[in-house]
């Protein structure tokens, strides 16, 4: 799949989110990239990525911050999926599982989640 083809599915993925997910999501920006940087993550396939300060993190002082920003790496997610329906399935829930870090849920919970 092409990056334009990846991107169009992240785009669909986005806009079936639970609407109480979709509606509380704000100054973030969702990128891909072809795979995370050299040394990174080496013990295994890192398929997203979260960045920012999660909700709940967030004070009256949050102000004039850069965007949070989730990055999905499609090679890493092309190369666990055999299929073009498991890719898209793939991607939804690598989306899932970073915009659940967004929302502050810890990894063990979004994996106890199925995310």
């Amino acid at each position: 799949m092409d990056k334009i083809e990846f991107e169009k599915v992240v785009k669909k993925a986005l806009e079936t989110l639970p609407e109480e997910f979709a509606k509380n999501l704000e100054n973030m920006e969702i990128t891909v990239e072809d795979a995370p940087g050299a040394g990174r993550f080496k013990n295994h396939i890192l398929l997203g990525l979260y960045q920012g300060i999660p909700l709940e993190k967030r004070d009256n002082y949050y102000a004039g911050v850069l965007p949070d920003k989730i990055t999905l790496f499609q090679k890493n997610i092309e190369a666990i999926s055999p299929s073009q329906d498991e890719m898209i399935e793939q991607i939804q829930t690598t989306l899932l599982h970073e915009l659940g870090h967004y929302f502050g849920i810890s990894d063990k919970r979004l994996r106890e989640m199925g995310y």
